[in-house]
């Protein structure tokens, strides 16, 4: 969110570097609490790096373990501990490889703009 600066009465939105800093910083943070999730991307503006001042941050988590509807996903992951807004979307990794070989326009966008800020190591 943005924040106001001491001396000023300006509001300051944070920079692109900084928000993706936050992101794989939080992304750390659930993989060590929460095994099941594989991967942690970015995309819209913050993946085409086009974001700015009022972009929220649109973030997709690929979780083994997600069932259920998504408003029900959503709710074990604290997403208000990111810098801006987000709009988030849980998917099993089936469901990702399925919505990606589909020609739904969120496909589309996720193809042209994802980008994976954080990924389990295999072993």
């Amino acid at each position: 969110m943005p924040v106001r600066l001491l001396t000023q009465s300006v509001l300051h939105w944070p920079d692109p570097a900084e928000v993706l800093a936050a992101v794989r910083h939080w992304a750390v943070e659930q993989a060590n609490r929460q095994p099941s999730l594989g991967r942690v991307a970015i995309y819209g503006s913050y993946g085409r790096g086009d974001a700015g001042v009022g972009s929220d941050l649109d973030l997709l988590l690929i979780d083994g373990a997600a069932q259920g509807p998504q408003h029900g996903r959503l709710r074990q992951w604290p997403l208000e501990q990111l810098p801006l807004s987000c709009d988030a979307l849980v998917l099993t990794p089936l469901e990702f490889e399925t919505l990606l070989a589909s020609n739904q326009r969120l496909a589309i966008e996720l193809k042209r703009d994802a980008r994976w800020i954080w990924e389990r190591e295999k072993i």
